[in-house]
């Protein structure tokens, strides 16, 4: 699988803006000899932030130090230099997936990883530690307008029924350009069957395509777009709480659930302190500061209130579609997979689209 990979990222590279932010925690003097640990993730400072702090009070003596990167510049390092971090975080489930199959991450043993839950874990190598589901963003004009928008098929109706009156307005990820996108494709195409019927309507509707969730936001927030689909729900809450004219979806009918995954590379130069911060990122008290300090979303059995997977489920129900870690990921880094995929959804996106017509 390393050539499908390569070309991947080789396809998707250039469309990446470096974007490194590093935070450092150094080892209290008083604490003994300082003990490195270095943490290469795709996740954003805000969020990373009040876990790292957590952690180093608990483990004053180790000298921490954070990285924050894009998911291909994120495993293109690892690929570069596969002793450089101690542990290894990011959204990117397929490339994290694919570096643990190809036996880039060692075992963590102990209670912390036995009690994992056995669908969010992969050989005591790999481990999700958040539950971020993959959302609609509904500006209140819409609603007012048209009605509610609280489902995948109410979302092909209103498409349907008023492309015209909406043309421009809705936006999405582009998968070609958008690894996250092209993942929510391929799995939404599986999932659902009348999932090309909505990529059509989109198209039709003249859905515009962005490469991120923080740029669907700012259309959103600006009221430049009136819908937005399939973005982040971890970094779409903070948005809605300081927008109030923006309502957050969690589709009734199927929502994509992705979570971020963790692993401790075999290379690691610094394994006793990696295990330190896994078992913490795994047990209650990190889960703790997910569910209460971010919008994760906790995963720990344990834990059920606000900010959890639980709490979710409850609201939710069983529409809820974790994204599953196993074989299945690896499809996303297949060149002719890939190729077919994107194939069909160019054609079923513009099929039927009426020409611009220019004000006069």
């Amino acid at each position: 699988m390393i050539r499908p990979l390569r070309w991947c990222l080789l396809a998707l590279w250039s469309l990446t803006a470096s974007a490194e932010e590093t935070l450092h925690y150094p080892a209290e003097p008083v604490a003994g000899p300082p003990q490195p640990l270095v943490v290469h993730a795709a996740l954003d400072l805000p969020q990373a932030r009040p876990l790292l702090k957590a952690f180093h009070r608990r483990h004053p003596h180790i000298d921490l130090t954070y990285r924050n990167l894009t998911t291909l510049e994120l495993h293109q390092r690892f690929l570069d230099a596969p002793d450089a971090a101690d542990v290894v975080l990011s959204s990117a489930m397929p490339w994290q997936y694919h570096l643990a199959n190809d036996g880039h991450a060692q075992p963590l043993s102990g209670d912390v990883a036995r009690g994992w839950p056995a669908w969010a874990r992969w050989r005591d190598e790999l481990f999700a530690f958040t539950f971020e589901p993959i959302v609609m963003v509904v500006h209140r004009d819409l609603i007012e307008r048209f009605g509610d928008v609280r489902s995948h098929g109410d979302m092909l109706e209103l498409l349907t029924e008023h492309a015209d009156a909406l043309a421009g307005r809705i936006v999405t990820y582009d998968p070609v350009r958008s690894g996250a996108g092209y993942t929510y494709a391929i799995e939404e195409s599986r999932l659902s069957p009348r999932y090309w019927d909505l990529v059509s309507a989109m198209g039709r509707a003249r859905t515009v395509l962005a490469d991120t969730t923080g740029e669907m936001l700012d259309g959103l927030e600006e009221g430049r777009y009136l819908l937005g689909y399939n973005l982040l729900g971890s970094y779409v809450r903070d948005a809605v709480a300081d927008h109030p004219e923006l309502v957050m979806v969690v589709p009734d009918d199927y929502a994509l659930v992705t979570q971020r995954l963790a692993f401790i590379p075999r290379q690691a130069p610094h394994p006793e302190s990696a295990t330190l911060f896994m078992a913490f990122l795994l047990s209650e008290a990190g889960q703790q500061v997910i569910a209460e300090q971010t919008h994760l979303g906790a995963m720990h059995p344990a834990l059920s209130g606000p900010g959890t997977a639980d709490a979710l489920r409850e609201e939710v129900g069983d529409a809820l579609r974790p994204i599953s870690i196993g074989p299945g990921l690896l499809a996303t880094l297949d060149r002719l997979k890939r190729d077919s995929l994107l194939a069909r959804w160019r054609r079923e996106f513009q099929r039927e689209v009426p020409p611009l017509r220019l004000a006069p």
